[in-house]
């Protein structure tokens, strides 16, 4: 069984000169060959991606959007960067990367080249495009990579200055304000009341790991035979941060109604028939693959989480309005931002009860 990916050909708003493309990745990778057929990937929301056949085989391009972006977005060199390590130094399942371009003459802006891997993509938790009995298993390989990743020593791979090592949820917190408030469109009075409580209820702990800042299914590649993470995709968003964050964004879908419009959730469904883990299963595995006794703070990281994708799906919003978002349904994800900021008020509000 396959999931195979959503090809289209190239958006209007994102097509670039492919023979000036072709012309550069002659010499940047050696024997490239000399024909190149570009199609675009749909589902993701941000950074525009691309699928290369040549004749040297499959490739994927991931290119920062056209038009004026939001400061400090979309920095398709970080995650070159941060993959690239991971590759070199570690075990935790990423692509290849090939190379990248820094040069916005070529195609109109940065952009790097990876290899392309065959496997599935399961967009929702539920995993209902996977059969019963391979639920559990993969759910409990995207933890362990998860932990995986989050056990890795950032000095040793040369991540060390991947981004400040303390501090992370309040400069996120800092930071997402900025950008939401750059994108807003609408009053939406839930994120006004989570901007006002996040900076006076932040963790008690600091932690510092590398964090992915987007880990779902949808960013992961299970293998094509088997229930398995091959890689993890999308690192926009990593830096280094608090590990607990990755893991509250995780486990979102548990808070969040699986009737809402796009929302990936599983509240209302019945966990057990569908054979994945409830919350407390993906926590308890989660400290016992990272050696925790338990976790401070839990409704903190969720109403952290939900915030932020609210501010997320807010610039997407914006983006679509202004006509370079990356998908051609952002018009209608960006809705959603309103019922993530006022699910993440709804948690913030009822307080601790981990």
């Amino acid at each position: 069984m396959t999931m195979n990916p959503d090809l289209v050909d190239v958006l209007p708003a994102h097509q670039f000169d492919e023979s000036q493309l072709l012309a550069w990745l002659q010499k940047a990778i050696d024997g490239f060959g000399d024909r190149l057929d570009v199609k675009q990937f749909q589902g993701g929301q941000s950074n525009p991606t691309f699928l290369l056949d040549t004749d040297s085989g499959q490739y994927v391009l991931r290119k920062k959007p056209p038009g004026k972006t939001l400061p400090s977005a979309h920095m398709v060199e970080r995650e070159y960067k941060v993959m690239r390590a991971l590759s070199e130094y570690t075990n935790v399942p990423v692509p290849t990367t090939r190379t990248l371009c820094e040069d916005n003459s070529i195609i109109g802006t940065p952009f790097y080249v990876m290899d392309y891997l065959e496997g599935r993509i399961v967009n929702h938790p539920a995993l209902r495009a996977l059969d019963r009995q391979e639920r559990m298993s993969a759910h409990r390989s995207a933890i362990d990579t998860l932990a995986a990743l989050h056990s890795v020593d950032v000095n040793q791979i040369g991540l060390g200055d991947y981004g400040r090592p303390e501090g992370y949820v309040a400069r996120q917190v800092a930071r997402w304000t900025k950008q939401y408030l750059a994108s807003k469109t609408d009053e939406q009075p839930a994120m006004d009341k989570l901007m006002d409580w996040l900076p006076k209820n932040l963790p008690s702990t600091d932690e510092c790991a590398i964090a992915h800042g987007d880990y779902r299914f949808g960013n992961l590649m299970l293998a094509p035979d088997k229930p398995e993470v091959i890689a993890i995709l999308d690192w926009e968003l990593s830096t280094l941060g608090h590990p607990l964050a990755d893991l509250a964004y995780y486990c979102l879908p548990y808070h969040l109604p699986s009737d809402m419009e796009g929302s990936r959730g599983l509240l209302g469904e019945d966990l057990e028939a569908l054979g994945v883990p409830t919350e407390k299963e993906t926590i308890a595995r989660y400290c016992q693959q990272t050696g925790r006794d338990g976790i401070a703070d839990w409704h903190v990281f969720l109403a952290f989480s939900l915030f932020r994708l609210a501010a997320i799906v807010q610039g997407v919003y914006a983006r679509a309005l202004q006509g370079n978002a990356a998908n051609a349904d952002a018009l209608q994800v960006g809705k959603r931002a309103s019922q993530l900021a006022e699910a993440g008020w709804k948690i913030a509000s009822e307080g601790d009860r981990s």
